[in-house]
C-alpha cells in the first residue's frame, strides 16, 4: 500500500451552536425563579447591566394570533443564527412590552395637598420618620424579615428535650448521636449494634436512651417502623391494648381493608373494629415532617388567562417573573474611551455583547412563551369556559405547526411554567394530553377528561353497586368514548383510586352490623 500526501477541497454542512445561542436556549427552559437567579448572577459580574427601575403591568395579548413578524421565528432558537437586523433594541429601552393599564389614580385635592405642606411644616413627613433607603428613625433596617424567628429544625427540637431529660454526660453524647440518625420522617431505622459498636457502649444502654427520645414530642418520633411509631402515640393516648397490638401486626391486612380477616385476628366486633380503624387513622404516620421542612417557595404564575367582555380570552404575562435589565450605553462608552490595553478593550467589548445578548433573549423568551401560551389558550378555550371535562387532547407537534416553531422548542418553553385562570394554576404541559378515540369515528377525547369522568363515576357510587372496570368500560363507550379494560384500571391506579373489591370491602365493612 503506498502512502501519499495530497490537498482535497471537501464542503459538508454541520449544526453549530454559538456561545449566544446556548444561552438564548437556557434561558428558554429556566423557571421564573431559576431565571432571576441567572440575571442577579449576571447584573454581579456584568458592569454594563444594570436593573431597571421602572413597574410595569402585565404583557397581554388577544386570543387572536400575532404576525410572526412580531414575535420572531423558530430559527431564533435553532442553530441558524439570528439575523442582527431582526429583534434589534435599543440598548437603553427595557425589555419588555408597553404596559396595558394606565394608573387611573386621582391627583390629590387642594385639601390633601395642605395637609401633606402642614406635615412637612411639622416634621411628619414620611423621609423625617423613616429616614434615608426605608430605614428607622433609629438608624436600622425597617424590614419586617428581619424579626421573623427562624424556624426551628426536627434535630434542634429534639436535643433541647434531651438537655433536659438527661443530664448523663454519656446519655446525651448517645442521644445527640441517635437523634443524629432521625430522618425528616421522624424514624430512626440504623441499626442500634453499630451505633453501639461506634461509640463503645452497650446495645442496651443505647435501647434505653432511645426510650427516653421515644417519649419527646411529636409523639412517635424515633420509632424503628410505622407499626412502632403507631405504637409509641397510641402508648401516650393509653389506646394500647391487645386487641390494637394484633391489628398493628396485621397492617398488612388494614391496607388491603380485609376488615373481616382483622375482626378475627383482634377478637372484637364490627363496632370495636370501626373505632380502632378510626383511632389509627388519627394518628400521625410521620411525625417529624412538622419541623424542619423549610420555607415553601409557591409556585409564580408565568401567564394570566382572563375573559374579556367579548367572550373571548386574553393572555397576560406576568411582569413579576419578567427580570428588568438595560444596556447601560453611556457607561460603556465611557469606559471604552479610557481603556488602553488590548485586554481590557477585550474585556468592555465582551461585556457589551454579552449584556445585548441577555437582553435581546430576554425580550425574545417573553415572546414566544406568550406566543405557546396563547396558542394553548385557543386551542383549550372550552377547558378554560366550562371545566376538565372538556380538555381536549393536544401534543407538543400541533401546537408547533400552530405557530411555525419546533417541537423542542415548544417543550422548552412548557417546562416549569404555569397558567394561572379561574379554573386553578395549572403546568403548561398539562393542557398536553393523549387521545382516546371516539366510538362511532367522532371526535377523540382527552386522557386527563377521561380520567376525570372515571374519578366522577367511582365517587358516586353507591356502596352496594361498586362500579367494576368492565361496567366503568361500558358506561365510558356508552358515552362514546373507545376504551380498554387495561386502560382503565391504569388510570384507576393513576388516581390512586382502589380495585372494586377493595372499595366494596371499604365501603360495606366500615359500616357497622345491625343487630336485632
Amino acid at each position: 500500500m503506498k502512502f501519499s500526501q495530497r490537498l482535497e477541497l471537501r464542503q459538508s454542512q454541520s449544526l453549530v451552536m454559538t456561545p449566544q445561542l446556548l444561552q438564548a436556549i437556557k434561558l428558554l427552559q429556566l423557571s421564573g425563579l431559576e431565571l432571576n437567579d441567572y440575571v442577579e448572577a449576571e447584573l454581579e459580574k456584568n458592569p454594563l447591566l444594570e436593573r431597571a427601575s421602572e413597574d410595569t403591568g402585565p404583557i397581554q395579548v388577544s386570543d387572536a394570533p400575532a404576525p410572526d413578524s412580531a414575535l420572531g421565528s423558530d430559527s431564533d432558537w435553532e442553530g441558524r443564527a439570528i439575523t442582527p437586523e431582526r429583534g434589534e433594541i435599543d440598548p437603553r429601552v427595557e425589555v419588555q412590552l408597553d404596559n396595558v393599564y394606565q394608573d387611573d389614580a386621582p391627583p390629590p385635592t387642594p385639601a390633601a395637598r395642605q395637609e401633606s405642606d402642614q406635615n412637612d411644616q411639622m416634621g411628619l413627613s414620611a423621609t423625617s420618620w423613616s429616614g434615608v433607603g426605608g430605614q428607622s428613625y433609629d438608624g436600622e433596617d425597617n424590614n419586617l424579615e428581619a424579626y421573623v424567628a427562624a424556624e426551628i429544625s426536627l434535630h434542634e427540637h429534639l436535643n433541647e428535650q434531651l438537655h433536659v431529660a438527661t443530664t448523663d454526660p454519656v446519655d446525651r453524647m448517645i442521644g445527640t448521636s441517635l437523634i443524629d440518625l432521625v430522618d425528616e420522617a421522624g424514624y430512626l431505622r440504623d441499626p442500634l449494634d453499630e451505633l453501639a459498636e461506634r461509640l463503645g457502649v452497650g446495645v442496651e444502654r443505647v435501647g434505653a436512651v432511645l426510650t427516653v427520645i421515644q417519649k419527646f414530642d411529636p409523639s412517635g418520633v424515633g420509632a424503628r417502623d410505622l407499626a412502632d411509631c403507631l405504637r409509641i402515640q397510641l402508648v401516650e393516648r393509653n389506646r394500647y391494648d391487645p386487641a390494637m397490638a394484633a391489628l398493628l401486626a396485621n397492617l398488612d391486612l388494614l391496607a388491603r381493608r380485609d376488615l373481616a380477616a382483622l375482626r378475627k385476628l383482634c377478637g372484637v366486633d364490627d363496632e370495636d373494629i370501626v373505632e380502632m380503624v378510626s383511632e389509627i387513622k388519627a394518628l400521625d404516620p410521620k411525625p417529624g415532617l412538622k419541623f424542619g421542612g423549610g420555607t415553601i417557595q409557591p409556585v409564580v404564575p408565568d401567564v394570566f388567562v382572563r375573559k374579556a367582555l367579548d367572550g373571548t380570552w386574553i393572555v397576560e404575562l406576568n411582569s413579576d417573573t419578567l427580570p428588568r435589565v438595560l444596556v447601560n450605553q453611556t457607561y460603556a462608552a465611557k469606559i471604552s474611551a479610557k481603556v488602553t490595553s488590548d485586554e481590557e478593550k477585550s474585556f468592555v467589548s465582551e461585556a457589551l455583547q454579552t449584556a445585548n445578548w441577555l437582553t435581546k433573549s430576554l425580550e425574545q423568551r417573553a415572546k414566544t412563551i406568550l406566543k405557546v401560551a396563547s396558542e394553548i389558550v385557543r386551542h383549550q378555550d372550552l377547558f378554560f369556559a366550562q371545566g376538565v371535562e372538556f380538555l381536549r387532547p393536544l401534543n407538543l407537534r400541533t401546537v408547533a405547526d400552530a405557530i411555525s416553531m419546533h417541537e423542542s422548542t415548544v417543550s422548552r418553553v412548557t417546562s416549569n411554567k404555569y397558567i394561572s385562570s379561574e379554573r386553578g394554576l395549572f403546568e403548561m404541559k398539562y393542557f398536553f394530553t393523549a387521545s382516546i378515540n371516539a366510538s362511532g369515528g367522532g371526535e377523540s377525547h382527552s386522557a386527563e377528561a377521561v380520567r376525570f369522568r372515571i374519578k366522577q363515576m367511582i365517587d358516586q357510587e353507591e356502596p352496594n353497586a361498586i362500579l367494576s372496570d368492565d361496567t366503568i368500560v361500558t358506561r365510558l363507550k356508552a358515552s362514546g368514548i373507545d376504551i380498554a379494560r387495561r386502560t382503565v384500571a391504569k388510570y384507576r391506579d393513576s388516581l390512586k383510586i382502589p380495585s372494586s373489591v377493595d372499595r366494596r370491602r371499604e365501603k360495606q365493612g366500615m359500616v357497622p352490623a345491625k343487630v336485632g
